[in-house]
């Protein structure tokens, strides 16, 4: 039989399945460190690159485990977060010219995989966003800070 107090701090597989994914989004985003770093129109390189990678593995790392604690103040800086990278998103897409990113990358481009690519993703953060804002009661963990 199940203990209604053990029900009440049962995790919801929805939250276990997007902790998992945040994890994977800072691995990806730790793992390139050191290489040029696209934001709001503009490829960041050097000091720069490495320091928005940082801070970006940071936000990642914050929002995984603000997840895994339920902390009210996560669901709003995971819809946050998220509307950031779409709209980081949308603005390389239309700013960052093909020739500007073989230069940096040093290799030839796929113009259609990569608007297949960002546009896949920028759905895929718009799909988990609206989880996430119907969600809202998952995150039930008023404390304001995670540790």
């Amino acid at each position: 039989m199940i203990n209604a107090d053990d029900n009440e701090h049962h995790r919801p597989l929805g939250l276990s399945l997007m902790a998992g994914l945040y994890l994977f989004f800072f691995l990806l985003t730790a793992s390139t460190f050191g290489n040029p770093f696209p934001l709001m129109g503009t490829i960041l390189v050097g000091a720069w690159a490495k320091t928005a990678v940082f801070l970006d593995s940071l936000t990642c790392l914050y929002l995984f485990l603000g997840i895994l604690k339920r902390q009210a103040l996560t669901w709003y800086l995971l819809l946050s977060y998220n509307l950031f990278e779409i709209l980081n998103t949308i603005f390389n897409v239309r700013i960052i010219s093909i020739a500007e990113l073989e230069k940096v990358i040093g290799s030839p481009i796929n113009r259609n995989g990569l608007m297949v690519n960002n546009i896949a993703a920028a759905l895929a953060i718009l799909l988990l966003s609206q989880f996430i804002y119907r969600h809202k009661r998952y995150f039930s963990n008023r404390t304001k800070f995670l540790f």
